[in-house]
């Protein structure tokens, strides 16, 4: 499938054309003597997407915490536009990089506008003082974030919901919800994370339309995704995870055709492979970071 790759309608983030926007090196993460990742190398260009496909258990979620700042990796390094990315997840997202989720992560009690505009906090100059004051650069700042907030809801076809409250959203637009407030940050980087688990057929082809239109306003992506068919319908070239380690990468036809990628999906040992006793243990670890990552008090520390 081809579509029209121009950015004449670029969004405010958007990479100029042939420019290497993700740069990751070496990156390891391992969970005391457990390695999730083991040495990935992978770098993403404006106006690409790319996929990152394997197994369950196969390190991909990690290494987008790694990219991300929500783990900082044992080894390696991660940049974006050449410089190295901080260690903080909303030092990461200022920088440019946005993400979503696995797991749907909306506050479900605000409305679909007042998600996305928590997502522009990053893009706001207003101090505390004008906050306060709400002084004449307060409202102008209020207003140009309620204008770009719409313009995203419009281009997620959400614009007639926004004063629903998120929960009440059906399970697809909470995914088109995420998505906005992520671009809501006006990343030259977004990735996803999932975008398509648990849709139907025409709610997949829908996401997968959205993601080429926000390739084509200037924003390069990068993708985990279960559903084969949507990553090589999608992608300019694929990375294979297996085992924390990157067995493959190039295009559709490339990775499809390789061997190795068809018996890992099969669930073929590799030699030194790890048992289903080590793959636990590596995930009851990510686990357990993950809730120390998100209990109470944690949040003020990134």
């Amino acid at each position: 499938m081809t579509t029209d790759t121009t950015t004449k309608d670029a969004a405010p983030g958007a990479t100029a054309p042939g420019e290497t926007v993700l740069d990751a090196r070496g990156v390891t993460m391992r969970f005391g003597g457990l390695t999730a990742v083991n040495n990935v190398d992978l770098t993403v260009n404006s106006g690409e997407i790319v996929g990152l496909i394997g197994p369950n258990g196969a390190g991909k979620t990690t290494f987008f915490n790694c990219l991300t700042g929500l783990y900082i990796p044992t080894e390696g390094e991660v940049r974006y536009k050449g410089q190295v990315l901080p260690p903080k997840s909303f030092k990461v997202t200022a920088a440019g990089v946005a993400r979503t989720f696995q797991n749907i992560r909306l506050f479900a009690n605000m409305t679909v506008l007042e998600n996305v505009l928590v997502g522009r906090h990053t893009r706001t100059k207003e101090g505390l003082w004008s906050a306060l004051l709400r002084g004449p650069g307060f409202h102008r700042a209020e207003r140009a974030s309620r204008e770009r907030a719409m313009e995203l809801l419009a281009f997620v076809g959400l614009d007639a919901k926004a004063e629903h409250l998120a929960r009440n959203l059906p399970y697809g637009e909470q995914r088109k919800l995420e998505i906005a407030r992520a671009l809501a940050s006006e990343p030259g980087l977004l990735l996803l994370d999932e975008p398509t688990a648990g849709m139907n057929p025409q709610e997949t082809r829908a996401t997968e339309e959205l993601v080429f239109a926000i390739r084509d306003k200037g924003i390069a992506v990068l993708v985990i995704e279960h559903d084969m068919r949507f990553i090589f319908n999608l992608c300019d070239r694929v990375a294979v995870l297996v085992q924390g380690e990157k067995l493959v990468e190039g295009d559709s036809a490339t990775v499809q055709g390789d061997e190795r990628v068809v018996a890992a999906y099969l669930g073929e040992p590799f030699e030194d492979a790890p048992g289903s006793e080590e793959i636990a243990e590596v995930e009851a670890a990510e686990a357990q970071a993950a809730a120390t990552d998100s209990a109470p008090g944690k949040e003020n520390d990134r």
